[in-house]
């Protein structure tokens, strides 16, 4: 089907120049993942397998309160295991009954690694096969690596999914049916697939699904979009499978969020009338929701270090919809096919650099002076001593900000930096 309208300009360019870094890198590990997957999941847990300091930082990052009892928690990694004075996997096998027996509400139990379990080579595809047959079919026990070598924080969740890849059932009938790929706000989720219900988009489906043991159908009709950039190796996954990947920029703001439903529409044959009538109404509530934000940071430069993927369509977001000026966007990976769509919106001339040199990067952003600094949470501290005002990386991840209805959320998230900033200057 054919006239959908892409806003491109005409001085975008498809080959962006971009600047390698590889040197020192500030960023969390891919445990940082379990905080928000544990929540969308609600009846998986998350066993890292990992030393103190694994355990000491998902407590703090998630806020957990000591008596509460989350749907995560750290098999422990001691001297013991690490001298090879125990057996390693006969402590995870009592660790891991231990678990299931407080807690038989669980479904899909995963096992996932760490630095450490890394280190001593511990092997948990063989674990999770051990502790799966052992505990079929009421549990199904996966793993995957949450290890922060060379690694950045939100590869976690595309750990994650491509983990559950192979369980995914299969689809019986011919119709045409769409998965929308990478964890979403049940609200923000519940939105989109009213929007697109409202399109004639019916047979939809949200991967990871709210519960581990509802996975989701898929089939030789089935298309699949990304909603994370952050997927790389589950899209990888999924086109392995003979599933079919709808092109699309990412559904931040009101262009991104159109452009995605668009994407959708088209492989779907929905005409583009019913996509332009559906959409109109929460189009125009948050442009008008947007005009205070914008208002606020049109004209202002921003500066985006490598952090946790959504750099790009973030950048793309501040420059198009907010009027913000892009000095770098720096960014972990770039992958070119994924990130194709978004980079055709972005100006020819923006900065764009892959990997992390932090030294070099600080001295290029002081250089710059931006109104703005994104940032992960090791770098904001040292930036705002010297006067810049930055927001954290991880903030924009842990919060909904995709679609209509949270736009305007998004806007204002980056604009609270400069209104405290103001507020402390008066």
């Amino acid at each position: 089907m054919n006239g959908f309208p892409v806003p491109v300009r005409t001085e975008a360019c498809a080959e962006p120049q971009v600047l390698r870094e590889r040197g020192q890198h500030e960023v969390f590990c891919g445990l940082t993942g379990i905080i928000w997957l544990h929540r969308k999941m609600q009846d998986a847990f998350f066993l890292i397998v990992g030393s103190r300091t694994c355990a000491h930082l998902m407590q703090s990052a998630a806020g957990v309160m000591i008596f509460a009892e989350p749907r995560f928690g750290t098999a422990i990694i001691g001297e013991r295991d690490l001298a090879g004075l125990a057996d390693a996997h006969e402590e995870l096998d009592r660790v891991v009954g231990e678990l299931l027996a407080r807690r038989p509400q669980i479904k899909t139990l995963f096992l996932v690694g760490s630095c450490p379990s890394e280190v001593i080579k511990l092997d948990l595809a063989r674990a999770a096969q051990r502790l799966g047959q052992k505990n079929a079919p009421n549990v199904r026990v996966l793993h995957y690596s949450g290890s922060g070598i060379e690694t950045t924080f939100t590869q976690g969740e595309d750990a994650c999914l491509k983990s559950m890849l192979p369980h995914l059932p299969p689809r019986a009938d011919a119709q045409r049916h769409v998965l929308v790929v990478g964890a979403l706000a049940d609200v923000v989720e519940d939105q989109m697939r009213a929007l697109l219900n409202q399109m004639g988009v019916t047979a939809v489906d949200f991967f990871p699904p709210r519960h581990s043991a509802q996975l989701p159908a898929v089939g030789p009709n089935t298309r699949f979009v990304l909603a994370q950039p952050f997927l790389s190796d589950t899209a990888q996954g999924l086109r392995a499978m003979g599933l079919k990947q709808i092109d699309s920029v990412f559904p931040l703001g009101v262009e991104g969020t159109t452009l995605w439903l668009q994407a959708i529409a088209q492989a779907c044959d929905v005409p583009l009338e019913v996509v332009q009538r559906v959409t109109e109404a929460p189009r125009q509530r948050a442009q008008a929701a947007m005009a205070r934000q914008r208002a606020k940071l049109e004209g202002k430069s921003i500066f985006f270090f490598p952090d946790s993927q959504l750099e790009i369509p973030l950048a793309r977001f501040v420059q198009r919809e907010l009027g913000m000026r892009l000095i770098e966007v720096g960014t972990p990976y770039l992958h070119k096919n994924l990130m194709a769509p978004e980079l055709a919106l972005l100006p020819a001339d923006v900065q764009l650099s892959e990997g992390q040199d932090v030294d070099r990067q600080m001295d290029r952003c002081m250089a710059q002076a931006p109104d703005l600094v994104v940032c992960g949470l090791g770098l904001a501290n040292p930036l705002e001593a010297q006067g810049v005002a930055t927001k954290w990386s991880i903030e924009l991840v842990f919060s909904p900000i995709q679609g209509y209805e949270q736009a305007s959320d998004l806007a204002a998230l980056l604009a609270r930096p400069l209104n405290r900033r103001e507020r402390l200057a008066a």
